[in-house]
C-alpha cells in the first residue's frame, strides 16, 4: 500500500508540523494508540481501495491498520493528516495526480491498532461520477479516539443544478470527464472538513463539531463553505 501525505490546507488558526509546545501527543503513526487532549496534534489516515478491500471475508469491516485485510499487496493508497484537535480544519487532497477511481474508488478514515477506530467507506469516485466535498467528525471519549463519522447534508447545495447528480440522496456528485485528472477543465480535488466531538483525556468537551452545525449561518462557516463549495463555481463557469 502506498502512502502519499496530505496536508492542511486551512485550520482556524495557523498550524504548523512543527511540534508546538502545546503539543503533548508524540505518537505520529496512524496505526499507534494514544490519548489526546485539547490543543495537541492527531495523526489519523484515510485508505483509498475497493470496497471489499476493507472487509474480512466480505464480511467483518476490519481497521486498515489490520494486518488480515491485503491492502498492503492491492492496489491502494493512503493520505496521511496531523490535525489539531478541536479545531475545525479543512483537510485537501490534490487530485492532480491522483484519481481515487483507480484505487478503488472508496475511502475509510482510520486509526489506531488495539484501539482501532474506522469510518464506513465512503464512495468517492468511478468513471461515471465523482464526489469532492466530505464532513467528517472524529468522536473521543477520555482522550481516546471511539469513532470516526462521515456526516451527509443531503443534496442541497446541487440541488436544481444540472451540472450535478445526486447520488443516493446523499451526495452531490460531478461527472468524472469533467475532471482535470480525466481530461475535463474542473478540479475535483477532495475537500474533507474535518471537526471533533466527545471528550478529552481530562474530561474537557470537544466542542468543534457542535461549532460546524452552529457556525452555517456566520461568516467562519462560510468561508469554509466558499473554499468547499469552489468546485461549483468552478464548474458553473464552465456553462
Amino acid at each position: 500500500m502506498e502512502t502519499i501525505f496530505f496536508f492542511l490546507l486551512l485550520t482556524t488558526s495557523c498550524f504548523s508540523f512543527l511540534v508546538e509546545s502545546s503539543d503533548n501527543n508524540h505518537m505520529y503513526s496512524p496505526c499507534g494508540d494514544t490519548k489526546v487532549e485539547r490543543s495537541d496534534g492527531f495523526t489519523f489516515a484515510i485508505a483509498f481501495a475497493s470496497r471489499s478491500s476493507f472487509f474480512l471475508n466480505n464480511s467483518q469491516q476490519l481497521s486498515p491498520c489490520d494486518r488480515r485485510l491485503s491492502l498492503s499487496s492491492s492496489t491502494s493508497q493512503i493520505a496521511v493528516f496531523r490535525p489539531k484537535v478541536d479545531e475545525i480544519s479543512l483537510l485537501t487532497i490534490n487530485t492532480s495526480s491522483f484519481s481515487p477511481d483507480n484505487y478503488g474508488g472508496y475511502m475509510v478514515a482510520f486509526a489506531g491498532r488495539k484501539y482501532a477506530a474506522r469510518s464506513l467507506p465512503a464512495f468517492v469516485a468511478n468513471s461515471t461520477y465523482t464526489v469532492t466535498s466530505f464532513t467528517l467528525a472524529l468522536e473521543f471519549k477520555k482522550g481516546r479516539l471511539q469513532n470516526l463519522y462521515w456526516k451527509r447534508d443531503g443534496c442541497s447545495k446541487c440541488s436544481g443544478n444540472s451540472n450535478f447528480v445526486c447520488l443516493n440522496n446523499q451526495d452531490c456528485a460531478i461527472r468524472s470527464t469533467s475532471c482535470k485528472n480525466h481530461g475535463g477543465s474542473v478540479d475535483c480535488s477532495l475537500g474533507i472538513q474535518l471537526a471533533f466531538s466527545g471528550t478529552d483525556k481530562h474530561l474537557s468537551v470537544l466542542n468543534s463539531w457542535y461549532e460546524v452545525e452552529n457556525l452555517r449561518q456566520y461568516s467562519l462557516y462560510g468561508l469554509y463553505s466558499n473554499l468547499r463549495d469552489s468546485l461549483t463555481g468552478q464548474y458553473n463557469k464552465i456553462f
